[in-house]
């Protein structure tokens, strides 16, 4: 398939600690089946941060929605918490086993964001990144 066809793909993630590598594996085998492999790695790492979070910090259903469109992948996770997401700021120590996704996020993708978004599971926000076709393949 080209890469100048435009899709958009939408997995429902239910709160459970599986849902992170299902979600992963699902979303290699899309870029794989669309000619996408060298986005791949990137990709499964920022979106494995952003479901993880999901998955820890709330206690609602969630869902990871993959788009391709103009050579860039859209990953966003919408979840049913309202906070706005808190990037660790400073140095993280090496026996620490959190606080580094979103910094992971920052430097993996090409822009990231949020904002509030309800669905019909009620109240929350999405979290988003971008990744460049160029710039994950280098």
């Amino acid at each position: 398939m080209p890469e100048t066809e435009t899709w958009t793909y939408t997995l429902a993630i239910p709160n459970d600690p599986l849902a992170v590598p299902v979600s992963r594996h699902t979303l290699r085998l899309i870029l794989r089946a669309y000619g996408l492999p060298h986005l791949a790695d990137a990709a499964e790492l920022v979106a494995t941060e952003l479901i993880a979070n999901a998955v820890q910090h709330t206690k609602g259903p969630a869902a990871l929605r993959m788009q391709w469109a103009d050579a860039v992948l859209r990953i966003g996770v919408w979840d049913t918490d309202p906070t706005p997401p808190s990037p660790a700021r400073g140095a993280t120590g090496w026996g620490e086993t959190t606080g580094r996704g979103l910094g992971l996020v920052r430097e993996c993708a090409d822009g990231w964001g949020w904002c509030a978004r309800e669905r019909d599971e009620g109240r929350g926000k999405l979290v988003w990144c971008e990744l460049t076709g160029d710039v994950a393949a280098a």
